[in-house]
């Protein structure tokens, strides 16, 4: 399997942020939801540069909401999950499961 379809660990999570969160996937949401889940604090760069390798990746489409007043006339970018980002997804899942098949790690036996 080329490199290029292996998703880093932190593009996994912004696209699994972004599946959670469906039509309401902006970058602001996105960041939210992933420190909602992990209880890291991450940041919004950090998200939008995923968010641009993922696209270039073909694994997300974004589009240009309405501006809104709450945002000083500017619009929002929304990012929808394509059908390579699914399979991504499904493809890195399917990988750690079969990695962590009958494999028992114990913290205590490794040092620090």
């Amino acid at each position: 399997m080329p490199k290029s379809e292996f998703l880093g660990e932190f593009e996994q999570v912004v696209l699994l942020a972004a599946a959670r969160l469906g039509d309401g996937a902006y970058g602001m949401a996105i960041r939210e939801e992933i420190e909602d889940h992990t209880g890291q604090d991450v940041s919004i760069g950090s998200v939008y540069s995923a968010l641009d390798r993922i696209e270039k990746k073909g694994l997300v489409v974004s589009s240009i909401g309405d501006p809104t007043p709450e945002r000083g006339g500017r619009a929002k970018r929304y990012y929808q999950l394509r059908r390579p980002g699914v399979m991504a997804l499904t493809r890195s899942r399917e990988i750690a499961s079969t990695l962590w098949e009958g494999l028992d790690l114990d913290p205590e036996a490794f040092g620090q």
